[in-house]
C-alpha cells in the first residue's frame, strides 16, 4: 500500500479475503457497486494451488477484460523469475472499476504496482468516459 500512497492515490479500502470465490466476487462487486471505487487490486490467488481462485472469482464479475494488464505483469515478472508465467491473474473493468490482480508475494506486488502504475489514472478516465485522444509522444 506504501507504493500507492507514494504515487498519491487514497487507499480506501482493505480487506482479507478468504480464498473462496463467493467471498472474493462479493467483495469485488460491493467495493465496485456500492462503494464506487476507481481502482481495486487484489494480491495473491492467482497461482495453480486450488485454492488459487481470485481469477475465477474476478472473471465473474467484470464486465470487460484487459488482457494486457496481466501480460505485462506477467512478462515484467518474467525478468526476475520464470515462475511468473504461471501467474493467472487478469484485469478487468466493472461498472467504473478498474480491477487488477497481482500476485501475493511482496516482491511480484512491487513489480506489478511498477507496471501499471504508469497507465492506471489513463485506464480510469477512460473507463469513466473521457473522449480526449491518447497522443503519446517519443523523443527520438
Amino acid at each position: 500500500m506504501r507504493i500507492l500512497k507514494d504515487a498519491d492515490y487514497r487507499v480506501v479500502e482493505s480487506a482479507v479475503v478468504p480464498d473462496e470465490k463467493a467471498a472474493v466476487s462479493t467483495i469485488l462487486m460491493k467495493w465496485s457497486d456500492e462503494t464506487g471505487l476507481d481502482i481495486i487490486i487484489s494480491t495473491g490467488g492467482t497461482g495453480l494451488s486450488p485454492r488459487d481462485i481470485t481469477p475465477e472469482a474476478t472473471g465473474m464479475v467484470i464486465h470487460r477484460e484487459i488482457p494486457g494488464i496481466g501480460e505485462a505483469i506477467r512478462l515484467a515478472g518474467l525478468q526476475s523469475t520464470p515462475r511468473a508465467m504461471l501467474s493467472r491473474g487478469i484485469a478487468g473493468v466493472r461498472g467504473n472499476t478498474l480491477i487488477t490482480n497481482l500476485p501475493g508475494s511482496p516482491r511480484a506486488v512491487s513489480q506489478g504496482l511498477e507496471v501499471i502504475l504508469p497507465v492506471i489514472r489513463h485506464a480510469v478516465d477512460k473507463i469513466k468516459g473521457d473522449q480526449t485522444p491518447c497522443h503519446e509522444t517519443r523523443e527520438q
